[in-house]
C-alpha cells in the first residue's frame, strides 16, 4: 500500500469504524485534516460553535446507537468542546472527540492556541490520547472507538498535533488488545439465582430502570421480564422510553419531579431491582429515607456504581441485556397481586395534572398536543422546566426517542442534539422542546440547520425567565427573582428564525397551539415555534431538596399557607409537610 499522510489515515480509520458523518469547525492546525476531509466521502457538518459540534455528535449517538464524532481545533476550539464532552460522560454516551494540537516540538511552550486538552478533559473522558507519532494513529483510533462503545459507554478524546497529520506512514489496521481494560458483560450465575429467588418471593417489587437499559438495547427483554413478573416499572430521566409509558405496568419517571405513584411505590416496596441506573440524588431525595422497606438488587455494567450511593443487598455486575436474559430463565410467571391493585389506585388518585386555562397557553398542553400530532417523533430537550414537562406529558415509548442532558443538566444541549438526531434519523420528525433561556445558548446553530437543510423543529415554551431557577426563588427565596428575568421581547424568536432563513411561528393563546404545530410539522424547513406561556407556571409535582421522595407536593394545587411554610424551609433546615402547613 502506498504511503498516506497522517490526516488521510485518520479519515481511513473513521471509515473503517463505520463513521458516515462528523461535526466540527476547522482551525489552523487542522488544515491538513480538513484537506483530507475535502477528498473524503465522509459527511462533514460545519457548526457555528464547537459546543454545538459535541452536542450534535451526542444526539446522533443517543438516537442511533453509533459512536458520535466531533472535531475542533487547538486551544479555544478544543476547550469549547469541554461542556459537550462532560455532558456525554455524565450520561454514558459513546463519543470520540478529535482535537487539533500545535506541533509536537511546541507542546509545553505556550505556543499560539495551545491548550493541554488531554489534561483538562481527564476527569470527563473514559480515556484520552495525545498522539506524538503518526505510526500510532491506526492503533489509537482503533482503541478509542473500542473504549467509547464498550463496557459503560463514554467519550474518548484524541489530541492530534499538526506535524503528526502531515507525516507519512503505511496504513495498517490492528487488533485491539488493551491490558487492564476488560469490561465484564457476562453476569455471575449465582448472583442471578439469588436475585431471581428474591424477586419470586417479593410481594411488592419495583423495577427501577436507567439509561443503561437503553445503551444495552435491552428494552424488549425488559418488557418481557416485567410482564412475566407483573412488576411495575419506573424510570429515571435517562431511562425514559425504555419501558412504554402507555403500558399498564408503567409508573413513569420517579424522583424530584416524578409521578407521585412512582415515588410512593418505591417507598412502599419490599424489593427494588435497579438496572442500568445509579441512584443519583434527583432520584433518591433524602438518602437515609429512601426505600426503607426494600431489599435492593443492583445490576450495572460499571462495578464502581454498585453501592456508591445506597446499600445493595445483591450486586450483579454485567450488561443489562445479558442480565435480563439470564433472569428470564430463572423466574416463573407471577399473577397480578394486591400490589398491582394498590398501584392502580394510586394512579387514579394522583395523576399528573395541571389546571387548564382558556386564555393562557399551558406548557403541559403544548406538550400534549405535540404528542398527539407527532406521537413517534424524536424529542430532545433543553434543561429546566421545559425538560421536566417534556418528560412528564409526552407519552414516551421508544428508548432512543427521548434525548436529554440528565447528569450534567446542560442548557443549550437540546437544539444541537436535535440536529445530530435528525441527521442520524432523516425520516423521523425531530422536535426540540426548549425554554427561551436555554435555546439562546446555542441558537446560532439555526445557521447549521438552514444551510444543511436539516428540518428540525423547536418548540420554545417562552416564559421570559430562567424558569426552573425562578421556581426555586419563588418557593424558597421569598420571591426574590435575582438575575432570572429575561424579558419576553428580546429577542423576537420569529424574527430570529427568519433572519437565519428558518420558519418562525408564534402562538399567544391556546386556540393557536394546534395550528402552529401542524404548520411546523408540514414544513420542510427548520422551524422555531414560540409559545407564549405564563411565567408563574411551575413544574409539579416536586420533592423539595432534602425531603424524602414520598414528601411530594402538588404545586399547581397547593395553597398559600403551604407555599409560606415551604419558604421557611431554608430557615428551619428541614422539610415542612402538608400536614404541618394545615
Amino acid at each position: 500500500m502506498p504511503k498516506m499522510t497522517g490526516a488521510q489515515v485518520v479519515l481511513e480509520c473513521l471509515k473503517r469504524e463505520g463513521v458516515d458523518v462528523v461535526f466540527g469547525l476547522p482551525g489552523g492546525v487542522l488544515l491538513p485534516l480538513y484537506d483530507a476531509i475535502y477528498h473524503s466521502d465522509i459527511r462533514h457538518i460545519l457548526v457555528r460553535h464547537e459546543q454545538g459540534a459535541a452536542h450534535m455528535a451526542d444526539g446522533y449517538a443517543r438516537s442511533t446507537g453509533k459512536v458520535g464524532v466531533c472535531i475542533a481545533t487547538s486551544g479555544p476550539g478544543a476547550t469549547n468542546l469541554v461542556t459537550g464532552i462532560a455532558t456525554a460522560f455524565m450520561d454514558s454516551v459513546p463519543l470520540v472527540a478529535i482535537t487539533g494540537q500545535v506541533n509536537t516540538f511546541l507542546i509545553g511552550k505556550d505556543a499560539f492556541q495551545e491548550a493541554d486538552i488531554t489534561g483538562i478533559t481527564m476527569p470527563i473522558t473514559k480515556h484520552s490520547y495525545l498522539l506524538r507519532d503518526a505510526k500510532d494513529i491506526p492503533l489509537v483510533f482503533r482503541e478509542a472507538f473500542y473504549i467509547a462503545r464498550t463496557g459503560r459507554p463514554g467519550p474518548v478524546l484524541i489530541d492530534l498535533p499538526r506535524d503528526v497529520t502531515v507525516a507519512e506512514l503505511e496504513f495498517y489496521w490492528p487488533d485491539v488488545k488493551l491490558a487492564g481494560y476488560n469490561p465484564s458483560t457476562r453476569v455471575h450465575e449465582m448472583q442471578i439465582k439469588r436475585a431471581a429467588k428474591d424477586l419470586m418471593e417479593a410481594e411488592r417489587p419495583v423495577i427501577y430502570v436507567g439509561g443503561g437499559v437503553k445503551f444495552a438495547d435491552a428494552n424488549k427483554e425488559l418488557i418481557t421480564f416485567a410482564e412475566k413478573l407483573n412488576a411495575p416499572v419506573t424510570t429515571t430521566l435517562m431511562g425514559v422510553g425504555c419501558f412504554p409509558e402507555d403500558h399498564t405496568l408503567s409508573l413513569g419517571m420517579l424522583g424530584m419531579h416524578g409521578t407521585k405513584y412512582a415515588n410512593f411505590a418505591i417507598q412502599e416496596s419490599d424489593l427494588i431491582m435497579a438496572i442500568g441506573a445509579r441512584f443519583d440524588d434527583r432520584v433518591t431525595g433524602k438518602i437515609t429515607s429512601f426505600a426503607p422497606k426494600a431489599k435492593i438488587i443492583h445490576i450495572d455494567i460499571d462495578p464502581a456504581e454498585i453501592g456508591k450511593n445506597v446499600r445493595v443487598d445483591i450486586p450483579v455486575v454485567g450488561d443489562a441485556k445479558n442480565a435480563l436474559a439470564a433472569l428470564l430463565k430463572e423466574v416463573q410467571a407471577k399473577p397480578r397481586s394486591a400490589w398491582n391493585d394498590k398501584i392502580d389506585q394510586w394512579k387514579l388518585d394522583y395523576p399528573l395534572k395541571y389546571i387548564p386555562d382558556p386564555n393562557i397557553i399551558k406548557p403541559q398542553y403544548v406538550i400534549e398536543k405535540i404528542c398527539e400530532l407527532a406521537p413517534d417523533a424524536i424529542i430532545t430537550t433543553e434543561v429546566g422546566q421545559n425538560q421536566m414537562w417534556a418528560a412528564q406529558f409526552y407519552i414516551h415509548k421508544d428508548p432512543r426517542k427521548f434525548i436529554s442532558s440528565g447528569g450534567l443538566g446542560t442548557m443549550g444541549y437540546g437544539f444541537p442534539a436535535a440536529i445530530g438526531a435528525k441527521i442520524g434519523n432523516p425520516d423521523c420528525d425531530v422536535i426540540d422542546i426548549a425554554g427561551d433561556g436555554s435555546f439562546l445558548m446555542n441558537s446560532q446553530e439555526l445557521a447549521t440547520a438552514v444551510v444543511n437543510d436539516i428540518s428540525v423543529k423547536v418548540a420554545i415554551l417562552n416564559n421570559g425567565c430562567l424558569g426552573m431557577v425562578r421556581q426555586w426563588q419563588e418557593l424558597f427565596f421569598g420571591k426574590r427573582y435575582s438575575a432570572t428575568i429575561l424579558g419576553r421581547t428580546s429577542p423576537d424568536f420569529v424574527k430570529l428564525a427568519e433572519a437565519y432563513g428558518a420558519l418562525g411561528l408564534r402562538a399567544t393563546k391556546p386556540s393557536e397551539v394546534e395550528s402552529v404545530i401542524r404548520t411546523a410539522l408540514a414544513s420542510d424547513k427548520p422551524v422555531v415555534m414560540d409559545f407564549i406561556i405564563n411565567p408563574m407556571e411551575k413544574v409539579s409535582p416536586m420533592v423539595p431538596a432534602g425531603a424524602a421522595i414520598s414528601e411530594i407536593l402538588d404545586l399547581e394545587w397547593c395553597e398559600e399557607t403551604e407555599i409560606s411554610a415551604m419558604d421557611k424551609m431554608l430557615v428551619s433546615g428541614r422539610y415542612v409537610s402538608r400536614e404541618e402547613c394545615a
